[in-house]
């Protein structure tokens, strides 16, 4: 026992308190900063399915366009098999022709406004 009465090891009251404060504040600090990291993980995770949903019409949508290519190209040339003489195969190759162009653009600007949306989906900030 020390001279004045007291346990050389015990902690002064105020020192204590003022512990115990610092620990309660580093304890919220700590369940703060957790709470973040989670939400923020929870948005991450919002915007990966965002992406994803955004990808998949994307791959939908361009499959669809794969498909109507390859059919409009397997009936021009069943067309051309059947064909009678040259006029004939010269105007089947024209219609085919302008029916690409017409659908390809279409296409395009379709894929576009996919692409742009998908992107923009993506940027948004989630609430």
């Amino acid at each position: 026992m020390s001279t004045d009465g007291r346990d050389p090891f015990e902690i002064p009251k105020e020192m204590r308190s003022m512990a115990e404060a610092s620990f309660e504040q580093a304890r919220k600090t700590f369940e703060k900063f957790v709470a973040s990291a989670q939400a923020t993980a929870g948005t991450l995770e919002e915007r990966n399915a965002t992406v994803r949903a955004g990808a998949k019409d994307i791959s939908q949508k361009a499959v669809s366009y794969a498909e109507k290519n390859v059919k409009a190209s397997l009936d021009y040339a069943q067309a051309l098999l059947k064909a009678k003489d040259l006029t004939e195969v010269m105007r089947l190759h024209s219609e085919y022709v302008q029916g690409q162009m017409r659908s390809l653009a279409e296409q395009a600007s379709e894929f576009g406004q996919m692409v742009s949306k998908a992107a923009m989906d993506a940027a948004k900030p989630k609430t």
